[in-house]
């Protein structure tokens, strides 16, 4: 009788596969949590210019009042990355739109950064 070799290929992950991806998902995870700070504050940013475009009569805009009611809001909600001189008006169709450009610097490892750059309007 002729012996037959039961034994099949091993599948699945080794130990050195399985730190790999450990490691990776690390990696991915302190990338995210570095990053959604900075979108966080876009979405404030975004949700308080339209606020602030609907409080706002869009037949006579009074661009320094818009400004202190940002400052006002920017204060409890810790905005940091615009300041109230950052906000654009403009009429679109007979609709105030507010806008603002910036840009975000997020340190990632040592002197390796990464920057976004927002434009938030209102909805």
């Amino acid at each position: 009788m002729r012996y037959h070799n039961t034994l099949h290929k091993q599948k699945g992950l080794g130990v050195s596969d399985l730190l790999l991806w450990a490691v990776v998902i690390v990696m991915l995870a302190i990338f995210a949590l570095k990053v959604a700070p900075a979108y966080f504050e876009y979405f404030s940013i975004k949700r308080n210019l339209t606020s602030i475009s609907k409080e706002t009569n869009p037949q006579a805009p009074d661009l320094q009042q818009i400004r202190m009611s940002f400052v006002k809001r920017a204060s409890v909600e810790n905005i940091k990355s615009i300041s109230a001189q950052d906000i654009q008006m403009k009429k679109e169709n007979g609709r105030l739109v507010l806008s603002a450009k910036y840009t975000a610097k997020i340190p990632l490892a040592a002197n390796i950064s990464l920057n976004i750059d927002f434009q938030a309007e209102n909805d």
